[in-house]
């Protein structure tokens, strides 16, 4: 994924690089299908392979988005990278390309002309969204929330901290110390948004928190887990919210996940925490173990944050637009009906079930809570009593959407189990 790639080829970079090649590489994937449109008229006519394109794309979005560099130095970065991956023959191409789009102008707001007269192949285009996904959001949302809902898939994201331990103001504080500003959120009390720029590697070792979207906050505060719950998160990497569990009041977290690599990174994002802290070891247990087949029984709480299409997050993933298909939903709603299952066994009699998605798709969240809720009637949806800052969705799930609230897409729903 694009995530693990730009943390292993950027660590070592310094704040300022890592930064610009962070913002080419997200960049690049998140308008590919604009980049793509915009150099069809230059390149329609020639077969060009995966690595080829991909640098275009590139050289592409530094001449139409990243307005701080000049065109030559975009061309011959772009040539010379064409060198470097292998396609030497095809540089001279690149060259003219990039040359040819620079002088017809290179203005970030200019609208590749659409192949057809049809509103959803422009938008696809200058939105940067395969088709099979605007259709469908159109079809249950209408034009005007599907365009918006794209235009806040394109924006960039912004970087939010959710704190562990800390209170928030003192947090404000050690990170102004630091010389990182941040401000508080209205979504989610224990988030803070950072100014535009800064290096979370420091804000992180500047205070006790984990980065995560406000959308992700609100789903640990919507499970409303009572005070010194055994809770078991079931899907747990990467961790953010197994730590949020804990900073709320959960007398003990086990965060189970099939990876062992993945569940290395939430050991070290514990002990990070705690050490930044400067406190005791988190009440946390770590255990390689599969949705499918809880290692645990008995669990006051069982959180199943579920793996799925991830539609409500293309801001901060762009590459999952282009990852995920048609049967990719449908395979994605057989394992999340699968885990369910499996994870009703683990809730003790009058224990919580919380079932959470960051998608937007109903055969992800509600199509499938309906069919489990059918199944199990021993289980009934069961809204939190604590306030939440965003309105339960029909009074009972909470449904949070990138274009209406400005962070992440997420669903949940809370369901108790009969005594």
């Amino acid at each position: 994924m694009l995530d693990r790639a730009a943390e292993r080829r950027f660590a070592n970079l310094p704040a300022r690089e890592r930064a610009w090649a962070t913002e080419a590489a997200y960049g690049t994937i998140r308008l590919r299908g604009r980049l793509d449109a915009l150099l069809r008229p230059y390149v329609a006519d020639r077969k060009l392979d995966d690595v080829v394109r991909d640098v275009l794309r590139l050289g592409a979005y530094q001449l139409t988005e990243m307005g701080g560099v000049p065109d030559y130095a975009a061309v011959s970065a772009t040539v010379d990278l064409a060198r470097e991956a292998g396609r030497g023959r095809a540089s001279g191409l690149v060259n003219a390309v990039l040359k040819r789009l620079a002088a017809d102008g290179s203005d970030a707001e200019r609208a590749p002309e659409p192949p057809a007269p049809d509103p959803l192949d422009a938008l696809a285009d200058r939105g940067s969204h395969p088709r099979w996904l605007l259709e469908r959001w159109e079809d249950r949302h209408g034009p005007a929330a599907t365009a918006a809902l794209v235009e806040a898939n394109n924006r960039r994201p912004e970087l939010y901290l959710r704190l562990v331990g800390i209170p928030r103001d003192d947090a404000i504080r050690r990170l102004a110390e630091a010389g990182i500003r941040a401000g508080p959120v209205p979504l989610e009390a224990r988030s803070l948004r950072l100014e535009a720029g800064s290096d979370p590697v420091a804000a992180l070792a500047a205070v006790p928190a984990v980065v995560q979207d406000p959308a992700a906050s609100a789903v640990v505060r919507y499970a409303d887990v009572p005070a010194g719950a055994l809770v078991a998160d079931l899907c747990a990497a990467p961790g953010g919210k197994s730590l949020a569990l804990v900073d709320l009041g959960a007398g003990r977290v086990v965060s189970f996940d099939r990876s062992a690599e993945r569940l290395r990174r939430l050991r070290d994002n514990a002990r990070r925490v705690a050490g930044v802290a400067g406190g005791s070891p988190l009440p946390l247990c770590l255990a390689v173990a599969d949705a499918r087949h809880p290692a645990l029984l008995g669990a006051d709480v069982v959180l199943v944050d579920a793996p799925c299409t991830g539609t409500g997050t293309f801001r901060r993933h762009p590459d999952g637009r282009w990852r995920i298909g048609p049967d990719d939903l449908a395979s994605l709603v057989r394992l999340q009906k699968r885990i369910l299952r499996a994870a009703a066994k683990a809730v003790a009699p009058g224990g919580l079930l919380v079932y959470a998605t960051c998608s937007l798709e109903p055969e992800e969240n509600e199509d499938q809570v309906e069919r489990f809720l059918q199944e199990h009637p021993d289980f009934e949806v069961a809204p939190p009593t604590a306030p939440m800052p965003i309105p339960h969705a029909g009074g009972s799930a909470l449904r949070i959407l990138p274009h209406e609230h400005g962070v992440d897409g997420a669903f949940a729903v809370r369901m108790r189990r009969a005594r």
